[in-house]
């Protein structure tokens, strides 16, 4: 049998992943058996970031309108980067791998394993949220991180880039479609 492997990129809920509210797909009886294995205040995770380069662009600038005063804040409202993204990874389906099949804790073991290694593989995507959820059809997990590149030659030295921080990775874009 044909085992697959599933990745969402997506918005991200931060509150669905933390069950700070239940969906309709959710049995929250199973709850408990949901593994929390980071939850940070993003705003903490973009000062940690972001600090000392926002104070090294802002000495720089001779023009009070060209400072930054809130990094968040400022890609919160842009239009090119999103403050933070989120993958969800699950492997096999409901059928398959579903919460009630014999390879459910097999799925759940290695995606425990995967969610464990993924800031050390993943040095420019900073996790600050990730769970794995044992409450719906399949065993899931969401990782939630923002991406970053250091030493940039444009705006700030150290900022926000979904698309350079994979880069760095090795991950390489294409055509339009063919992405990152």
């Amino acid at each position: 049998m044909k085992r697959t492997i599933s990745a969402m990129v997506g918005k991200g809920s931060l509150n669905h992943n933390s069950r700070e509210f239940y969906a309709s797909n959710v049995d929250p009886n199973r709850s408990h058996l949901n593994i929390e294995f980071c939850r940070e205040d993003i705003r903490n995770v973009y000062h940690e970031l972001f600090d000392k380069a926002q104070e090294r662009f802002n000495a720089k600038q001779t023009r009070n309108d060209r400072r930054i005063e809130d990094y968040y804040e400022k890609i919160c409202s842009s239009k090119q980067e999103k403050p933070f993204h989120e993958i969800v990874l699950q492997i096999g389906n409901k059928d398959d791998t579903g919460i009630h099949t014999e390879l459910a804790e097999t799925a759940k073991q290695c995606l425990i394993q995967y969610a464990n290694g993924f800031q050390a593989r993943n040095p420019t995507l900073r996790v600050f949220w990730s769970h794995l959820h044992m409450d719906e059809a399949t065993p899931h997990v969401h990782i939630d991180f923002v991406p970053y590149i250091t030493g940039s030659k444009r705006s700030m030295d150290t900022r926000v880039s979904l698309k350079q921080a994979l880069a760095q990775l090795g991950f390489k874009g294409g055509t339009r479609s063919s992405t990152e």
